[in-house]
């Protein structure tokens, strides 16, 4: 797969008053158990602070620390967040980042709930960058030990399957992560980019050790296969990556066209309320915006605040 720059990126999130008028309703929790803490449903990924384009260390830094100062306790990188080919940069860069994040913030740090990922690189050909699974279970076991080492632990909080690979059985990617689950090299295992069947494959081979199904999630990109509510029915924590439609992508802003209108009713940001709305869509639903700015960052976080009336939620369809 080939990253290409967006063309029609959204606008950079308004920055809001935080005593904004918003509906009453609180049938939407703010929190959720996951991966053994319980924790806010929106967290940071932090893709968008470690790949190509990304801003300078000592900003990305702070971008994480804002997250953390904000009450974000989730953090979900990858050993493959890195830029082939810059000279200052390595695999498991984004790790390291969140690394030394965490080892200079003066918070909590047994509140955070770090996840990383193993089974996909890097690629770079004739300027072109991209990704390429590689999930056989030797060198997911292999990145794993390495992603303790970039992130200075003992054991990972949570690892997934960053992808399935067509050249690898999916029951051996899972074999792999329940070897690591069983030798304590992991805490927990997650899945992304899964299908409702290969859900069922990881919950059969890693039990109760299936802590998470990260999949795409976004108004222009609805959960075609329905994975979503194949979580919920089995309680596991549904994580949405590119909530805001993406980061290098090539997006449709159509989908977009009502969140702003009502946005505009209510006087935030689009992406404030595009996240509600998926907050709302069920109590397993976890969100990981990218930020690579303070402002974005508060402005994603002010989302679980934010209740979505009725007829707001029927006007989003």
């Amino acid at each position: 797969m080939t990253i290409t720059p967006r063309t029609d990126a959204p606008t950079p999130h308004a920055a809001q008053s935080s005593d904004t008028p918003n509906n009453t309703d609180t049938t939407v929790t703010p929190t959720i158990e996951f991966a053994g803490a319980m924790v806010p449903r929106i967290g940071l990924g932090c893709m968008a602070l470690s790949i190509e384009g990304h801003p300078r260390r000592s900003t990305a830094i702070g971008v994480i620390h804002a997250a953390l100062d904000a009450g974000v306790r989730y953090l979900d990188t990858a050993w493959s967040y890195y830029t082939p080919g810059e000279s200052d940069d390595c695999e498991e860069y984004g790790e390291r980042l969140v690394a030394e994040a965490l080892r200079t913030w003066d918070g909590p740090r047994d509140e955070v709930v770090v996840a990383t990922k193993t089974g996909y690189r890097r690629t770079l050909v004739d300027g072109e960058y991209g990704w390429e699974a590689c999930s056989d279970p030797d060198t997911m076991i292999r990145n794993a030990k390495e992603s303790c080492v970039a992130l200075g632990v003992d054991h990972l909080d949570l690892l997934y399957s960053h992808c399935p690979d067509p050249a690898v059985p999916y029951e051996d990617e899972m074999g792999a992560l329940r070897r690591l689950l069983d030798e304590g090299v992991i805490a927990h295992a997650g899945i992304s980019r899964a299908s409702v069947a290969q859900i069922d494959i990881a919950r059969q081979i890693l039990g109760d050790g299936l802590a998470a199904v990260q999949n795409k999630f976004n108004p222009a990109y609805r959960d075609e296969e329905d994975t979503l509510r194949h979580c919920e029915a089995l309680g596991i924590p549904f994580v949405a990556w590119s909530p805001l439609g993406g980061y290098l992508e090539q997006v449709s802003m159509t989908r977009f066209v009502p969140f702003r209108q009502v946005a505009a009713d209510l006087g935030v940001s689009y992406q404030r309320v595009t996240l509600a709305w998926e907050l709302a869509q069920s109590p397993v639903f976890m969100a990981i915006p990218s930020a690579q700015n303070t402002m974005e960052l508060a402005d994603d976080v002010q989302a679980l605040d934010l209740r979505l009336s009725d007829e707001d939620l029927a006007q989003l369809g």
